[in-house]
């Protein structure tokens, strides 16, 4: 229980040292993997179920090769494809905006720098050297939530590319 405490001060203290814009990070980071690992427990879990049905319901068909029945099979695998692609979008933005919103963070961060110097003065090395530390963290939280990204969902999508790849050699083109 101390360990948490401990935890969460030095995580209270990293967001005092970068700013209001970190809780934007933390949201988006959050969002993304929440999406990401629901991707995962879809390919694990629910699409093997629906897949290894539509390869009973298309071996149970007597026609096969007809023009019927290729749209048939079209249509099943496009929406076995919609399932399997659901969310990887929305994957993708985030991991795009996480730099962009730490991005953010370092342009008001800058902002305040100038002020300090504008009411302040430049005389002062350590007030500006706070402010730009306090520019520069939500910068570096947002490369690192994206790259936390970027990895998983490159591996995601090959999954999901292999996953509708497999689907489709698994119903015969007559």
């Amino acid at each position: 229980m101390l360990y948490l405490i401990e935890l969460w001060e030095s995580v209270r203290d990293f967001i005092a040292a970068g700013g209001d814009v970190l809780y934007v990070v933390a949201l988006a980071l959050f969002l993304m993997w929440v999406c990401m690992i629901e991707r995962y427990w879809y390919l694990a879990s629910v699409f093997p179920k629906l897949r290894d049905e539509i390869i009973s319901n298309w071996d149970a068909r007597s026609d096969t090769t007809s023009w019927y029945a290729h749209r048939i099979r079209d249509t099943w695998i496009s929406q076995a494809s919609d399932g399997l692609s659901a969310r990887m979008l929305l994957i993708k933005t985030l991991v795009a905006m996480c730099p962009l919103i730490g991005l953010l963070g370092t342009v008001t961060g800058m902002i305040g720098v100038f002020e300090t110097m504008a009411t302040q003065g430049t005389s002062n090395p350590r007030l500006m050297a706070a402010g730009i530390s306090m520019a520069t963290i939500p910068t570096m939280a947002g490369m690192v939530a994206a790259l936390s990204g970027v990895f998983f969902s490159s591996r995601l999508e090959s999954k999901v590319k292999m996953a509708r790849e497999k689907l489709i050699d698994s119903l015969p083109h007559h």
